[in-house]
């Protein structure tokens, strides 16, 4: 199986469209099976494939508390939503940052399963929070677009600082060896 790696922000290929997938084979349940591998394994409830590089409309998601009723979607889209509703949320792509996004509180979801068939659902709460948040990952959105500039600014320092204490972390580890 293909060792994916989570891209984080602020990497640029996190900002790319993705592609509508038109051919559901055997390479595109691998790369569902891998995405929700790696979604467990750090985990999220919910991972686009934009995320581990591969930009295309595919999302994985569980949001069940057993974490053991995973869903896939292809090529979704919102065709309809009612209402608000502000959520907390985080992301694998935007590791330690969490702040409150308002989000449409019902959503139909069109989409396809891995067979290419068509799948049409209400969703709401938690289900439409996350469905909501990994279509933005597609449209090369990131669910800190939705604050701030000044709160942006200050995550962006947070974030930076972050990738500094890391990067002099790995280097002491590396003179230790």
């Amino acid at each position: 199986m293909e060792k994916l790696k989570i891209l984080e922000f602020p990497d640029k290929r996190l900002r790319r469209v993705s592609e509508s997938i038109g051919v559901f084979d055997q390479k595109l349940k691998k790369l569902s099976d891998n995405m929700l591998m790696i979604m467990y394994k750090e985990r999220g409830v919910g991972l686009a494939a934009p995320q581990v590089n591969k930009p295309v409309r595919l999302i994985v998601m569980d949001i069940s508390e057993d974490r053991n009723e995973p869903l896939v979607f292809v090529n979704p889209v919102v065709s309809t939503y009612e209402g608000k509703v502000e959520s907390n949320e985080g992301c694998l792509s935007v590791p330690d940052i969490k702040t409150d996004i308002k989000r449409h509180e019902t959503i139909t979801l069109n989409a396809q399963d891995l067979e290419g068939t068509a799948i049409s659902l209400e969703a709401d709460g938690l289900l439409s929070i996350c469905i909501q948040h990994e279509i933005d990952h597609l449209d090369g959105k990131l669910f800190i677009d939705y604050i701030s500039d000044i709160k942006l600014q200050r995550l962006r320092k947070k974030v930076a600082k972050q990738n500094k204490a890391a990067r002099i972390e790995r280097q002491k580890n590396t003179r230790l060896i």
